[in-house]
């Protein structure tokens, strides 16, 4: 396996297969560009329960400290709780959590956060990029290296924060039973203990943090079975299932039917938005679903290019827009996230957090009533996606691109990430290449799964025969 065809840099972060292209010393060179980057400081550092994580937390840590930076380290907490433990601490001028997501086990990855507690914007990852290849480092004499403490305190703070911000009487008088895998990722040490805060009764599989995925962690159809059979055998109300570090959510009704992850944004919306009107925010390859929402509650709709960080430029700019336009007197009246189960909600933060979209999803089966196949099926229009990828070199995807662009000539064309290509009836497809693998993903949603199927397997046909 090639250590470059292995190594992804870009606005998600450095990821690549350990010992191959993520190395010690990739690594502790990129601690140290951070630490220049940043001047010094404090910086939190969170892993998810990847076996390789106890590595490349030791080689981050020894490029901090040898840039004068000191280092707090959370250990194993979901993605969500150090972006939040960053912004709540005046301290922190940056981040970074040790988590390749969805990626399978022998991959690892690193994702820099800012003093906010928010992924670095497109422009700041360009600049590390440019100190890392510089290589000339800031590094600091003996008596300015940095030390090192623990923070055990900042999953309690941020459950502190979600029940704050639930309707826990609703929940509890639900009654619900839960299924949660937590895919023996992040989310294990903390989401039984949520579930049962908020008065259901719980039951967790794959619950143990340690990082051996009992299945790919990617929360989609494919990987749930395990959780299906689980809701059947206890007759419960709905699963829950997180990838590894704990920012997206994907669920199964109670009939032990996963519903698909595009879901979760759509009914954590549904909620939200059902307490009044505020601008709804995702990506150009999310379920048209969303657009249903806003439509139904009177929301201002905006899409972005496919990443976390788009996401929530353009939430922050839609919430400083309807504050001026005269909507609301609140800094934070936005909502939005991105249709593999990430759920975004500024009330809580500025991130992709599952335990926030547990939260919205109970409270709003609590308000309606019913259970989680009704609400789907009274709340959207009958609706399917499709999601395809296929092996593709950096230097094939603009032939790819050209291709299509030819292909679909004619038809309504976007090429704000990619290119998305739309129809009348409201049905779509958008090839684009993957931030995070050397692939091109191909999404399509029609009124059937056939029809998308079909949009998808052309689009891809496209792309083979321009890639060779």
């Amino acid at each position: 396996m090639s250590g470059v065809r292995t190594l992804k840099t870009g606005v998600s972060g450095v990821r690549g297969v350990v010992g191959d292209s993520l190395t010690p010393h990739l690594l502790v060179s990129f601690a140290q560009a951070f630490g220049t980057y940043l001047g010094g400081g404090l910086v939190a550092i969170g892993r998810d329960t990847r076996p390789s994580g106890q590595m490349v937390r030791s080689a981050l840590v020894g490029g901090l400290l040898a840039t004068g930076c000191n280092v707090i380290d959370l250990d194993i907490v979901p993605v969500p709780t150090l972006q939040i433990a960053c912004a709540r601490n005046p301290e922190t001028i940056g981040g970074i959590a040790i988590t390749a997501s969805h990626n399978p086990q022998q991959w690892n990855a690193l994702k820099f956060i800012r003093s906010d507690g928010i992924f670095l914007y497109p422009y700041q990852v360009q600049e590390l990029l440019n100190v890392y290849h510089q290589g000339e480092f800031a590094l600091v004499g003996n008596e300015q290296i940095g030390e090192v403490v623990s923070d055990d305190q900042a999953i309690e703070r941020h459950v502190a924060e979600l029940l704050a911000r639930t309707d826990r009487k609703a929940i509890a008088d639900g009654n619900f039973k839960v299924v949660v895998d937590c895919c023996n990722g992040a989310g294990a040490v903390v989401s039984e203990r949520l579930l049962r805060e908020l008065g259901c009764e719980v039951i967790a599989i794959n619950d143990t943090p340690d990082g051996i995925f009992p299945h790919l962690p990617e929360p989609v159809p494919e990987n749930m079975g395990q959780l299906e059979q689980a809701v059947r055998e206890h007759g419960a109300d709905l699963g829950m299932v997180q990838d590894a570090d704990a920012d997206r959510l994907a669920l199964v009704n109670e009939q032990g039917m996963a519903v698909g992850e595009e879901y979760t944004l759509a009914l954590a919306a549904d909620t939200v938005a059902a307490a009044g009107p505020l601008p709804l925010v995702t990506n150009l390859v999310t379920s048209r679903m969303i657009e249903e929402v806003a439509e139904r509650y009177n929301c201002p709709m905006h899409r972005t290019a496919v990443g976390e960080v788009y996401v929530v430029e353009a939430m922050q700019r839609a919430a400083r827009d309807y504050r001026a336009a005269g909507h609301t007197d609140q800094d934070d009246r936005v909502f939005g996230g991105e249709g593999n189960g990430g759920v975004i909600d500024p009330r809580i933060h500025y991130c992709r957090d599952s335990l926030r979209a547990m939260c919205l999803i109970l409270e709003g089966l609590a308000h309606r009533g019913g259970t989680l196949s009704s609400w789907t099926e009274e709340a959207f229009r009958p609706s399917a996606i499709v999601k395809e990828r296929i092996d593709c070199p950096a230097a094939r995807v603009q032939p790819a691109i050209l291709a299509l662009r030819e292909e679909y000539a004619g038809q309504e064309i976007e090429e704000t990430d990619g290119i998305l290509v739309r129809w009348p009836d409201r049905s779509w497809v958008q090839a684009r290449p993957s931030n995070t693998e050397p692939i091109m993903r191909v999404v399509a949603e029609a009124d059937s799964h056939q029809q998308a199927q079909d949009l998808a397997d052309q689009a891809m046909a496209v792309i083979r025969q321009a890639i060779g």
